[in-house]
C-alpha cells in the first residue's frame, strides 16, 4: 500500500470502529442476501446473537491500526485462520466477503465514505485476505498431506454414544477400517457438519476434542441446549445421530493447546462443558509420564452436571495431583457424599488458597462470564497474565 492510502486507512479506522457492529450487521445481511451459499459455512446461532458481528468489526479495527506492519497481526490471524481452515473457507470466497464488506461501509457512513476512502479501503482489504490466504493455505497443505490427513471434510462413523452426564453424550468417532486418524494436540477441536432434514443449509459447529491423542477414535462430547437456534446441531446430534451411522468433520485445528514442553506446575480450570478441551489435556499429561504437578478445577451445578468426574477422580487415583470441585447448586446428596470442595461459585480467595503458583502454567475454558471472572482472579492474585491461557467457544471476545 501506498502511504497516502495507509495514512487514510488509519485516520478513518476510528470512525469504523465506531459504526462497527452497524457495519458488520449490514455486511453479513447483504452478503446472505445475494450468496445464501455461504450460510453453508457460517454459524447462524452466532449471528443472530450478534457476537460474529462483533468478531469482525475488532479484527477489521485492529487490521487498520497496524495495516503497515500486518506481522503484528499474525498470531491473531492464525486463530481466526485454524477456525476457517476447519470451516473449509476457501480462497475464492475472499472477494465475496470484501465485496460485500465495502458495500456496508458505503453504505452505513453515507456521504462520509469518499470515494478516495473506499478506494483505500478496499486496497487494505485486500492486503489483510492475502495474509490470511496465504497461511490457511499452508495450514489446508500441512493438514492434507499429514498422515491420515485429509483436506475439507472426511467422514468417520459413530462407533460408540455414551451419555456422560443429564446435558451431555460422547461420540466415539471411528475412520473406515484399515484408515489412520491424524494427530491432534489436547486442546484442539473438530468441527461437525451436518444436514438437517427441514433446513436449507448445511450446518457447521466446532466440539474439542475430549481424549487424549493417539487413539485410533476421536472423541467429542456434546452438550444438549435448551435455545433450539444455538442447540440445532448439538441437539440434533444427540436426538438422530445412532452408533453406527456417519458424519463430517474437519481434520483437528486450533491453537489453545496444551504445551507438553513446558514441565512447570499446571493448573486447569473449567465450567460445564469447558472441561472437554481440559479432559485432553489432562489424560495426556498423565500418559506423557512425566512428574508434572498438576492441579484440576471443576465447577458445575452439582452432580447431575458434572462431567467426566469418576474419569478424573480416576486419574487422580492412579496420578498424584490435586483435584477439586466447586458446586454452585449442591444437591442435599451431593453435600451428604461430600462431592464438593466448594458450595457457590469459585472466588478470588478460594482460588488463591488452591492455586497461587506464579510459575504454573494456567489453561481456562468455561463460558464467557466464568472466563471473564477466573481471568480477574488470576489477575487479581497477582498471576502473570503471560501464564494464563482461554479459548471462548465460538466468535473471540475480549476477557478484560
Amino acid at each position: 500500500m501506498n502511504q497516502k492510502n495507509i495514512d487514510i486507512v488509519k485516520s478513518t479506522a476510528p470512525v469504523l470502529a465506531e459504526h462497527g457492529k452497524a457495519i458488520t450487521t449490514c455486511f453479513y445481511q447483504q452478503m446472505f442476501t445475494n450468496h445464501p451459499e455461504l450460510l453453508n459455512v457460517f454459524n447462524h446461532a452466532n449471528q443472530k446473537t450478534g457476537r460474529q458481528q462483533t468478531a469482525l468489526a475488532n479484527t477489521i479495527y485492529a487490521a487498520a491500526q497496524h495495516i503497515d506492519q500486518l506481522e503484528v497481526l499474525i498470531p491473531v490471524v492464525k486463530q481466526i485462520a485454524h477456525k476457517h481452515r476447519s470451516l473449509g473457507v476457501t480462497a475464492e470466497q475472499y472477494p465475496i466477503v470484501g465485496k460485500y464488506l465495502l458495500l456496508a461501509i458505503k453504505e452505513v457512513l453515507g456521504d462520509a465514505a469518499t470515494d478516495e476512502i473506499i478506494n483505500a479501503w478496499a486496497e487494505a482489504y485486500q492486503a489483510i485476505a492475502n495474509v490470511f490466504i496465504q497461511v490457511e493455505e499452508e495450514m489446508y497443505h500441512e493438514t492434507e498431506n499429514q498422515a491420515g490427513g485429509w483436506r475439507y471434510f472426511k467422514t468417520l462413523r459413530v462407533m460408540k454414544k455414551v451419555r456422560e452426564s443429564s446435558e451431555v453424550i460422547s461420540f466415539y468417532l471411528q475412520p473406515e477400517a484399515g484408515e489412520h486418524l491424524p494427530p491432534f494436540i489436547p486442546g484442539q477441536y473438530i468441527s461437525v457438519r451436518v444436514a438437517i432434514p427441514g433446513n436449507d443449509h448445511l450446518h457447521i459447529r466446532q466440539y474439542s476434542l475430549s481424549n487424549a491423542p493417539g487413539e485410533e477414535f476421536y472423541r467429542i462430547s456434546v452438550k444438549r441446549e435448551d435455545c433450539p437456534e444455538k442447540g440445532l446441531v448439538s441437539n440434533f446430534l444427540h436426538d438422530s445421530v445412532e452408533v453406527g451411522m456417519s458424519i463430517e468433520i474437519s481434520a483437528p485445528a486450533g491453537e489453545f493447546v496444551l504445551k507438553p514442553e513446558n514441565e512447570h506446575p499446571l493448573v486447569l480450570i473449567s465450567a460445564g462443558v469447558g472441561i472437554t478441551p481440559l479432559m485432553s489435556m489432562l489424560k495426556s499429561s498423565k500418559l506423557a509420564g512425566k512428574a508434572r504437578e498438576i492441579t484440576f478445577i471443576h465447577a458445575a451445578k452439582n452432580s447431575e452436571n458434572h462431567l467426566f468426574h469418576e474419569e478424573v477422580e480416576a486419574i487422580a487415583l492412579s496420578h498424584p495431583m490435586q483435584y477439586l470441585t466447586a458446586y454452585s447448586e449442591p444437591t442435599e446428596q451431593d453435600i451428604k457424599d461430600g462431592r464438593c470442595n466448594k458450595e457457590g461459585f469459585i472466588d478470588r480467595e478460594w482460588l488463591k488458597e488452591h492455586a497461587n503458583s506464579k510459575e504454573a502454567q494456567y489453561y481456562l475454558c468455561g463460558g464467557p462470564s466464568f472466563m471473564k471472572t477466573m481471568y480477574q482472579h488470576l489477575i487479581d492474585n497477582q498471576i502473570p497474565a503471560s501464564n494464563i491461557h482461554y479459548e471462548f467457544f465460538g466468535p473471540a471476545m475480549e476477557i478484560a
